[in-house]
């Protein structure tokens, strides 16, 4: 047979268009952030030091969250609760923010404010940070080292995560598989295996992320998985709600999957297996996008701007994927554990990823819109960069895609022998089972079975064998000559097959094709728990704004001659604040005599005032370093502006002066 493979430079032509248009939707544009909640602001601000206790601490993040009693505490420097723990919701309109309670009488000193809660898109997110009141002191408070959602608890509901999306494809894609593809697959025991182990993977996996929840978005203990008061709270949940509809449609796609390998495997008539085949292939469908929508309900699509185009197109997308991916997956043990798949399946199912590829194209096209949005973001933040290693991946997926392809079309044509045999093995499926079941005795049996036996089996593969067998006294043996026989013909095509280059060829590009989805799909699944790179360049903006609107040009530095009218009672202040903006800040200051050498003096003391916010003093006590040289490093400037610094210095037991000098910082 003749066949014409796709020339080369037209392929290339079209994956190149392709991932042009690719790259230039995703980065068109740029729109508010969307999807991770981030933290945007707090009041008092991280390192603030203000002079009296506020009545409360509030946090205002980019999108909402869920709070609850606990998400907000407020540690003294002892380690000791200094909240009332009563939150109060603060929103109002595209605000978000909430606040908690201070306890009355607090003393001065550092104060911890640890926070943690779930975004929208049903990732936990957690931070820190201290201001003080009065002025900065010791803490005994240690931060926690684990990141929100992370240490074995991440660690297992990542993999759950990983293996409900895999799953997912193989059991959706399997399905589709056989009845869009390859209709006798329905019959072969290796297919049904596969099926069947992804819905049970995916039901397990399911279960374990509900019970995993609580401690993934709390404690991160293990033990509290087994906690019913935060399991019953995770049901109250979006994703709860999700997971346990998941669940529910999983009861519904076990009918399908026992419909499929049962019903209309045994089916023989052509129009009532076409027939159930239709209701089956519009169930099944119902049945996979209910599936996929609790993805969409709980995750990324569901919050950020048009969440009502998002959510629809996230389906398609997961649907998409798993016709691809997941069809690959069977197809792959159709080639290797029943090798008399035929070239109108692989061919069918050629078209069939190809329609895929289009709809993840055109749907991963507008989602990374939402996500990314512009050139920076692509390039400079970790969602950008994983996104771009998908690409990758995808691309080279589709061009092992397409040598797969190639050696679709090179199949060779199936001999008359081997046509009829596949037709008659297509009229039922309880064939193919038998022969399966044959071939295996006849293997089970090769080493004993008698000289007289070979001599019937080799018979029977000649002209008029069938006579011979029946003919034979015993018909417990004839039948079972006559399976030998079967499992001799199953056995010579299978060799025939497997010499045949171009479908090794296949096996091979199949193979490789099914190892990059793997990798595809685990970095699919990071992907989908990564702060999104429109959220993340969206706050390190709002953070390096007001940053850069309190940097000055130069450090502070500041000369204040003084007078104690006693002895050694003349000299120069020379202070220095780096960096001279808000926040901590390493103060320098230098006594010197008026010929310039270093004075030694008892005592010196700075404070800090600004009087249009009526913040201050803060006092800074300096250590003394040297003779003449004296030094504080954490020096808090809580906020922009017009400050006064006032430095006394006590030269003796009875002489000292205050010296004081108006600065700008920021």
């Amino acid at each position: 047979m003749t066949t014409t493979a796709p020339r080369l430079g037209t392929a290339v032509a079209r994956l190149l268009i392709l991932a042009a248009a690719l790259l230039g939707t995703l980065l068109a544009g740029a729109a508010p952030a969307s999807a991770h909640a981030a933290l945007t602001g707090s009041d008092p601000r991280d390192g603030a030091v203000v002079a009296t206790a506020p009545k409360e601490v509030n946090l205002t993040f980019s999108e909402q969250v869920a709070m609850s009693a606990d998400s907000i505490r407020v540690l003294d420097p002892a380690g000791r609760r200094a909240d009332t723990g009563e939150m109060r919701d603060l929103c109002s309109g595209s605000v978000i923010r909430y606040g908690v309670g201070l306890r009355a009488g607090l003393p001065d000193g550092t104060y911890t404010v640890a926070w943690q809660t779930v975004s929208a898109d049903s990732h936990p997110i957690a931070g820190a940070f201290t201001f003080s009141i009065g002025a900065p002191s010791a803490t005994s408070v240690a931060l926690p080292e684990q990141n929100a959602g992370g240490g074995l608890v991440g660690g297992l509901y990542g993999i759950a995560r990983y293996l409900s999306y895999a799953s997912f494809a193989v059991l959706v894609g399997g399905g589709a598989f056989v009845l869009a593809c390859w209709p006798r697959g329905a019959g072969v025991r290796p297919v049904q295996r596969t099926v069947v182990r992804a819905w049970l993977t995916l039901t397990v996996a399911t279960l374990a992320m509900l019970l995993l929840r609580n401690p993934y978005t709390g404690s991160g203990e293990l033990s509290d998985a087994f906690d019913l008061a935060g399991l019953k709270s995770v049901l109250e949940t979006k994703t709860g709600a999700a997971l346990t509809s998941r669940l529910l449609l999983l009861g519904a796609a076990a009918l399908f999957v026992a419909v499929l390998f049962g019903s209309y495997a045994r089916r023989t008539d052509p129009k009532e297996r076409k027939d159930l085949a239709f209701g089956l292939g519009l169930g099944g469908t119902v049945v996979a996008a209910g599936i996929a929508g609790t993805w969409a309900l709980a995750e990324h699509a569901s919050t950020g701007i048009q969440p009502g185009i998002a959510m629809p197109v996230d389906i398609l997308h997961l649907l998409a994927v798993a016709a691809w991916l997941g069809g690959l997956t069977v197809l792959l043990v159709a080639l290797y554990r029943a090798p008399s798949v035929e070239r109108s399946a692989v061919e069918r199912f050629s078209k069939v990823a190809f329609g895929s590829v289009l709809v993840l194209a055109a749907t991963g096209l507008y989602q990374s819109w939402r996500q990314v949005g512009s050139w920076s973001a692509l390039t400079d933040t970790r969602y950008g960069q994983l996104l771009l290693v998908k690409i990758g991946l995808l691309a080279v997926l589709l061009g092992i895609a397409w040598v797969s392809r190639r050696w679709t079309q090179r199949l060779a044509d199936p001999t008359p022998t081997e046509a009829g045999d596949e037709a008659e093995e297509a009229g039922t499926a309880d064939d193919t089972r038998a022969e399966s079941e044959a071939e295996a005795e006849s293997e089970e049996q090769s080493e004993e079975q008698s000289e007289e036996g070979m001599a019937l089996v080799g018979a029977a593969s000649e002209p008029g064998s069938e006579t011979a067998a029946e003919s034979h006294p015993d018909p417990e043996r004839a039948a079972q000559l006559a399976r030998q026989r079967a499992a001799v013909a199953t056995a010579r095509r299978k060799r025939e097959r497997d010499a045949d280059p171009e479908r090794a060829g296949l096996r091979r590009s199949v193979l490789t094709e099914a190892a990059v989805a793997v990798v595809l799909l685990a970095v699919t699944t990071v992907l989908t728990s990564t702060e999104p790179g429109r959220t993340e360049e969206e706050a390190g903006r709002t953070g390096s704004a007001a940053g850069s609107a309190a940097v000055p040009d130069r450090p502070v530095d500041i000369r204040l001659p003084f007078d104690t009218g006693g002895v050694d009672g003349k000299g120069v202040v020379r202070l220095s604040l780096d960096p001279g903006r808000t926040g901590a800040n390493a103060l320098h200051l230098f006594v010197e005599r008026p010929n310039g050498k270093p004075l030694d003096v008892p005592e010196v003391k700075v404070a800090l005032t600004l009087k249009a916010k009526d913040v201050g003093p803060l006092p800074v006590a300096p250590d003394r370093i040297q003779t003449g040289h004296w030094s504080a490093s954490g020096v808090q400037i809580p906020m922009p502006g017009e400050w006064t610094i006032q430095v006394t210095v006590r030269t003796s037991d009875i002489d000292q002066t205050t010296i004081d000098k108006n600065v700008k910082i920021g």
